[in-house]
């Protein structure tokens, strides 16, 4: 497909890209609102609308086959953006928010502000590197989706119904690490189908989301935001 057909409205790949990436922020920056919302009206309980927001942030991804990519253009990684964006905020947010503020509201375990630079922060600037160094590889794709869905599903249904609990380096239950493994597999599967078809088949992918479900099982709170893609991206290159 020629490249003036491959972009909106025959517009140079520059600003095709630009659009994509305006579409990007409407989206990531649409959701702190929405949770909130839901919050503060109808009693959202904290660590729920955290990972929602978690997910929403992972799946963030879904934008990347809309960037043209054409040798010697720079912009297709201009898919960073709205992550450089939110790394600045975060820091401003966790050292001078106020109590109310949206992001302290909704991603935060505690109303604690400082908890925007630990494992939020690391969560950006791992999208980053996947938007960057890994972009458009299988790698990168399967470490955003499953730490987006499996790290936001373990905890949500591992402190409702996790009955059998473990503990190694924090508090773990058997129900969440199971949520963990069903949400990577699906992500990985849907993701890699979506944006890189082809490059990976079904077992690799179950194989890299039972690796990523045991680093998830031993890792300390917030240090799994590094932790988890760097695992999936060690076993894709490895597997």
């Amino acid at each position: 497909m020629d490249t003036l057909q491959a972009t909106f409205f025959s517009l140079p790949v520059v600003w095709h890209n630009a659009l994509v990436t305006l579409l990007t922020f409407v989206y990531v920056f649409s959701v702190p609102p929405l949770m909130d919302y839901l919050v503060t009206n109808h009693g959202l309980p904290r660590d729920i609308s955290r990972k929602i927001t978690h997910i929403c942030a992972g799946s963030a991804i879904i934008f990347l086959p809309l960037f043209v990519d054409v040798a010697g253009d720079w912009s297709h990684y201009l898919n960073i953006t709205v992550f450089a964006v939110w790394t600045v905020l975060l820091i401003q947010k966790g050292l001078f928010a106020a109590d109310d503020d949206q992001a302290v509201k909704t991603m935060t375990r505690t109303g604690d502000k400082r908890e925007l630079l630990k494992g939020t922060l690391y969560f950006v600037i791992v999208a980053m590197i996947c938007g960057t160094v890994y972009y458009k590889q299988p790698a990168g794709v399967l470490a955003m989706a499953m730490l987006g869905w499996g790290d936001g599903l373990a905890p949500i249904i591992g402190t409702r119904f996790g009955r059998i609990k473990y503990h190694i380096l924090s508090d773990k239950s058997v129900e969440g690490s199971l949520a963990f493994l069903l949400g990577a597999v699906g992500a990985g599967l849907f993701f890699i189908h979506f944006i890189v078809p082809g490059s990976f088949g079904a077992g690799k992918i179950i194989a890299i989301a039972l690796i990523a479900t045991i680093v998830e099982g031993v890792s300390p709170k917030e240090v799994d935001n590094i932790t988890i893609p760097l695992a999936v991206i060690v076993a894709s290159s490895v597997l």
